[in-house]
């Protein structure tokens, strides 16, 4: 039985990481590192940061590989999604199977950005790996964007009493602001999904970043900051080669 371990390590931040996650990461005889290309080295060097700092036994690997690369050409995005996570999934198995050929341990891990319930599909893929492999899956939790969005802003998510819409760039720019939802955090956005509502009457608690060193935000009514917000991402998306952000908006 091959355990596996998703482990949520927060946005960025080595502090992010939670006790129970570093033990895991310890723990392992195989941690998984995905290569997105050269725009995004720093999101791999940062897991090395973290393996560096939790891992204590000589015998674990760091192995790292090259994430397949998701047809945005694809007219069908689900679709097109299902078919990445297939690729992801292949690659994964390959790995284990090597290692294991190897004579490596059982226990495998897996570093994911934030928690792997919200807004990740690893654990998508790794029921895809389940169909092949016999896993034991274990889900350590981390700190997502949206609470070190909020932690940074210092803001409660949430109005008293109130619910939270959680949804997508792109779900928000062909369905608009969603049916009776006070508050919504927009996670995913290709960029400026929020320029196509109507601004008025809208606040907004932008981020990017989040967590990290460079981190950057943005407060304040939509009508007068949507402007701030897309030229300091394009900005911040041309200095580092990638970026990573996310907003709240609410009604006022």
């Amino acid at each position: 039985m091959i355990q596996l371990f998703l482990i949520g390590i927060g946005t960025g931040n080595p502090g992010h990481v939670t006790l129970e996650a570093r033990a895991a990461i310890n723990a392992a005889d195989l941690v998984l590192i995905p290569l997105k290309g050269e725009d995004k080295a720093d999101l791999a060097g940062l897991r090395r940061e973290i393996c560096a700092s939790c891992i204590q036994t000589p015998s674990t690997r760091i192995e790292e590989f090259d994430l397949p690369r998701r047809d945005g050409a694809r007219p069908d995005y689900l679709g097109g999604v299902d078919a990445w996570h297939d690729a992801i999934a292949e690659v994964w198995q390959a790995r284990i199977r090597a290692h294991l050929a190897a004579g490596g341990g059982p226990r495998v891990a897996l570093l994911v950005w934030g928690d792997p319930s919200l807004y990740d599909s690893t654990l998508r893929i790794a029921a895809r790996v389940g169909r092949d492999l016999p896993l034991d899956l274990k889900v350590l939790p981390g700190i997502t964007a949206i609470q070190a969005l909020c932690a940074a802003h210092a803001i409660p998510i949430n109005d008293l009493g109130a619910p939270v819409t959680i949804t997508t760039g792109r779900r928000l720019r062909d369905a608009g602001w969603p049916d009776g939802a006070g508050t919504v955090v927009v996670m995913l956005d290709a960029g400026g999904a929020f320029t196509a509502l109507p601004p008025a009457g809208i606040d907004i608690w932008w981020g990017a970043y989040v967590g990290m060193a460079q981190q950057c935000l943005i407060a304040g009514p939509l009508a007068e900051v949507a402007p701030r917000i897309l030229a300091t991402r394009a900005s911040l998306r041309q200095s580092h080669g990638w970026i990573m952000d996310i907003y709240l908006m609410r009604r006022n």
